[in-house]
């Protein structure tokens, strides 16, 4: 059976979310991003902003010269984070196989579905018109047998657009594409192609195998090749099947403060439990991740007695992670997440009265943000937080 794989991508989402809770930002230039005077950056940019050269990562000083008549908006990150929650909650409507990318794009591996849906690229209109109709979010979707080709495809009519590469016409579709539009292409391997003469897809799909793997080694070499050829058997891996959970933030500027991280861990502490009991899942190892201005990141673990879903669990071993690898200097990016991830309830150790009432406040909790989105509710140490863009965590998002 011929695989049918979605991908679907938010279309300036920020941006989008912004405009859902303040309509005058409609038709006008919009720039999410921190402030330019902290050296903040574009973490989204409205199509008119973008007419101007505006793109995300830029810096905010540089994308204010462009666009000087851009309504600067500082983000609201629960509320991105509550409202991409309502369109996945759409997607997993349609099949399980659901694997979050970022949190504006996801794929989805609808093979079989037809029967139930139809044709995915109907199906591909189904979703973008509920997205419409019951969020008044605009996406766009690409439909191809893999994944590769169908985040390719997701871009091609943005905004609000669909685009359907059918099976046998992968090689023929990316041909014409300039060689960075590549999933996995970044500056430098886009640079070492382009002084081979390699520009398009399909120059790159004219070279032998083995000389690409002599050039960039064999995977390098090898995942060249597959990906010119538009050859992709990686599997869309829904969050029941994922080997962990995680959560993380890359701030707009570089975090010191230590009171500001400890208040980060706990706020990615509290969405990885809240995913862990959404899927039935508890966690018996807690993963630290921390990026400095340098871009150097360490990571460091720790494996429980006990499996946990408890948010200030996860937070007291992220925590005691954090305080030995800190080293006082600025933080780019802070992530939590947990792995060795086991099916069932919550198991009653040593503290069974103490867990037994957190898991009752945790019952209550999910049961509010259920009906009124995730940031319906929040810890109190949380509220005096200033919040700061997301920037996204893949460079070649369009957010």
């Amino acid at each position: 059976m011929v695989r049918a794989i979605l991908h679907i991508d938010l279309d300036a989402f920020f941006v989008a979310v912004e405009r859902l809770d303040n309509p005058a930002l409609i038709g006008v230039p919009v720039i999410v991003g921190g402030r330019p005077e902290v050296r903040g950056v574009v973490a989204s940019a409205s199509y008119e902003a973008r007419k101007f050269g505006v793109h995300s990562a830029m810096p905010t000083a540089t994308a204010l010269r462009l666009c000087p008549r851009a309504v600067l908006v500082s983000g609201h990150r629960g509320r991105y984070s509550e409202m991409s929650d309502k369109v996945m909650d759409i997607l997993g409507q349609y099949t399980p196989l659901l694997e979050p990318l970022s949190i504006d794009e996801a794929f989805l591996d609808v093979t079989g579905t037809e029967a139930h849906y139809g044709p995915p690229a109907q199906l591909a209109k189904t979703l973008q018109d509920r997205i419409q109709d019951e969020l008044n979010l605009s996406a766009s979707l690409g439909v191809a047998t893999n994944k590769l080709l169908a985040k390719i495809a997701s871009d091609f009519r943005k905004p609000h657009g669909i685009t359907v590469v059918p099976p046998g016409e992968e090689a023929a579709f990316l041909a014409p594409l300039p060689i960075r539009k590549l999933w996995g292409v970044g500056e430098v391997t886009g640079r070492d192609l382009s002084k081979l003469g390699i520009e398009t897809v399909g120059d790159l799909a004219r070279i032998p195998r083995e000389e690409l793997i002599a050039r960039f080694g064999q995977a390098g070499g090898e995942g060249l090749h597959r990906a010119s050829h538009g050859i992709d058997d990686s599997p869309v891996q829904g969050e029941r099947e994922a080997k962990s959970l995680s959560r993380e933030e890359t701030f707009a500027r570089d975090i010191r403060d230590g009171e500001t991280l400890r208040r980060e861990l706990l706020r990615l502490s509290d969405e990885v439990a809240w995913r862990l009991r959404r899927h039935g899942l508890q966690a018996r190892t807690v993963n630290l991740k921390l990026r400095y201005a340098d871009f150097s990141t360490l990571t460091r673990q720790v494996t429980l007695p006990d499996a946990t879903d408890s948010g200030p669990v996860l937070y007291a071993h992220a925590l005691a992670l954090f305080e030995k690898l800190w080293d006082r200097r600025p933080v780019r990016l802070v992530g939590v997440g947990g792995t060795n991830l086991e099916q069932g309830g919550r198991q009653l150790r040593l503290f069974e009265q103490e867990d037994r009432r957190q898991s009752q406040l945790d019952a209550a909790l999910d049961r509010i943000r259920a009906k009124y989105g995730e940031s319906a509710i929040r810890r109190a140490s949380l509220l005096d937080e200033r919040e700061e863009p997301w920037v996204s965590r893949d460079p070649t998002s369009k957010t």
